[in-house]
């Protein structure tokens, strides 16, 4: 269960677009050769792939910056890149997803591009073509004076150094340095053993086997499991000044790791396809939450959530806001808070379900004194879609249309009742005489009402057809309405 939740979605859905947040590191293509394997080849005991298609994704800190950008935040990547094809290509991927790139063209030095070929969804084999030694001084110059300009008005720095040369120790003290005197968070991902070039940081993000490298006891995983790494990236904490440290326990989930406590978010079982990626997913959630008043336990938490999601899918791909949303969905149905939306929050929660390719319900009336035949009609219409909102007339709205005396509930408490329903995914208040504005606004693709109205009657059934939705009708429970139960109350 995700701590926070009501302060999660307000983040997720709102907030983190304001957010300006800077990746900086070993920037890479990631190209995929996708295929068909069909038979073993006659020259040498290897499978023939079949190529079918090609695809190009940014990866490397790109990814982490594409993690960033698909959850709305505002991000730039710098990083080292060769003055070649696959640097424009990397270039323009980002640029198509609103990714702003900053590159150092370093001579001599081509864009770092993993290959991987694939039979099915299986990965077979993974090319690597790249330089890996440390760039010229005057490229490391360049490149802090560029990220130490960009600093200003940022939200969080993130770190990544996959150990292919774009991070020396003064380069990563400097950037830390230079970020924390703003008061800027600073998140590193390490594959370097040597953690003390990362001091200073707020967190460091290696994965089980990284902290035993640079505990130097490679053997730990494998004879202790996991406490002997947790209890060193206990002690790493103090002593390289960091305010915490994450821990990526693959199957086992994150640890979040402070002086004298060690909090676990478990892994969400799934199936997995591919784990490439999962890290950089991690680093940039919890980037995003550090920018934001969650307590370490919930980032955690959503990290964790976020990268089990890409897993999930097959290469390095990023976790996209709609899908983080649409994982922490049945949270949100059990809680009633996250059901009551404003129109600005349902557009945002509609945009997440149609994204999902959701079919979302539309309903609408005064639900005053809830009654049988209001739960008949509400868990009918549920079954025609995914997504069931119900749009409640507001009391002044009530007024007008049944009388002075009515509504006996007001709004809140009819909003609340309804949103504790599990039929409903979304309930939202209308002033106006008729929910048209809402409908147009929303796009339903079906309107359901009850069996007092005909499909000339429906409001909106003329907007709802137009764009290929439908109107369903659903015959009244005899002898069950709002007016039968006042008379009743009143003894008449």
């Amino acid at each position: 269960m995700i701590e926070q939740l009501n302060e999660v979605i307000h983040e997720i859905e709102h907030s983190w677009t304001e957010k300006r947040v800077l990746a900086v590191g070993d920037v890479m293509l990631d190209r995929y050769i996708w295929g068909e394997v069909g038979r073993i080849s006659p020259e040498a005991p290897v499978p023939v792939v079949r190529v079918t298609y090609r695809s190009a994704r940014p990866g490397g800190v790109a990814n982490v910056a594409m993690n960033m950008a698909l959850l709305g935040a505002q991000t730039c990547v710098m990083g080292f890149t060769g003055d070649d094809e696959n640097g424009k290509v990397l270039e323009a991927s980002l640029r198509s997803h609103g990714v702003t790139s900053d590159f150092i063209v370093s001579e001599g030095f081509p864009t770092i591009v993993k290959t991987r070929i694939l039979g099915g969804q299986q990965q077979m084999l993974r090319l690597d073509t790249e330089r890996s030694e440390p760039r010229p001084p005057a490229d490391y110059d360049r490149l802090i004076q560029r990220v130490l300009a960009r600093l200003p008005g940022c939200d969080a720095l993130v770190l990544s150094d996959y150990a292919k040369g774009s991070f020396s120790s003064e380069v990563c003290q400097t950037l830390i340095q230079g970020a924390r005197e703003k008061g800027i968070p600073v998140l590193v991902d390490p594959k370097s053993a040597d953690f003390s070039r990362y001091r200073g940081a707020t967190t460091i993000c290696p994965n089980l086997a990284e902290i035993s490298a640079a505990a130097r006891e490679r053997d730990w995983t494998r004879v202790h499991g996991i406490e002997e790494p947790l209890c060193a990236a206990e002690s790493m904490v103090r002593e390289l000044g960091l305010d915490f440290l994450t821990a990526t326990l693959s199957e086992k989930g994150i640890a979040l790791v402070r002086p004298g406590r060690i909090f676990t978010a478990p892994a969400v079982a799934r199936k997995v396809f591919d784990v490439s990626g999962a890290g950089d997913t991690v680093i940039a959630v919890l980037a995003l939450c550090l920018t934001s008043p969650l307590s370490l336990e919930t980032a955690v938490q959503l990290a964790n959530l976020a990268a089990g999601i890409v897993v999930g899918k097959v290469g390095t791909v990023p976790v996209e806001k709609h899908e983080l949303l649409a994982a922490l969905a049945p949270e949100i149905a059990r809680s009633t808070a996250n059901k009551a939306l404003s129109r600005e929050e349902l557009a945002d929660r509609v945009a997440m379900w149609k994204a999902n390719n959701e079919r979302v319900v539309f309903t609408n009336g005064c639900f005053d004194l809830l009654h049988i035949g209001h739960i008949t009609l509400l868990e009918q219409a549920r079954r025609y879609g995914d997504r069931l909102i119900v749009a409640v007339n507001s009391d002044a709205s009530v007024h007008a249309l049944k009388g002075p005396n009515r509504p006996i509930v007001g709004e809140h408490e009819r909003v609340a009742v309804l949103a504790a329903l599990a039929a409903i995914d979304a309930v939202v208040v209308f002033d106006e005489p008729t929910p048209l504005e809402l409908i147009v606004a929303v796009k339903p693709d079906v309107i359901v009402k009850g069996g007092d109205y005909n499909l000339n009657t429906v409001v909106g059934a003329t907007e709802v057809k137009s764009w290929g939705g439908e109107v369903r009708i659903i015959p009244l429970v005899e002898g069950h309405s709002t007016t039968h139960l006042i008379q009743k109350g009143a003894g008449r």
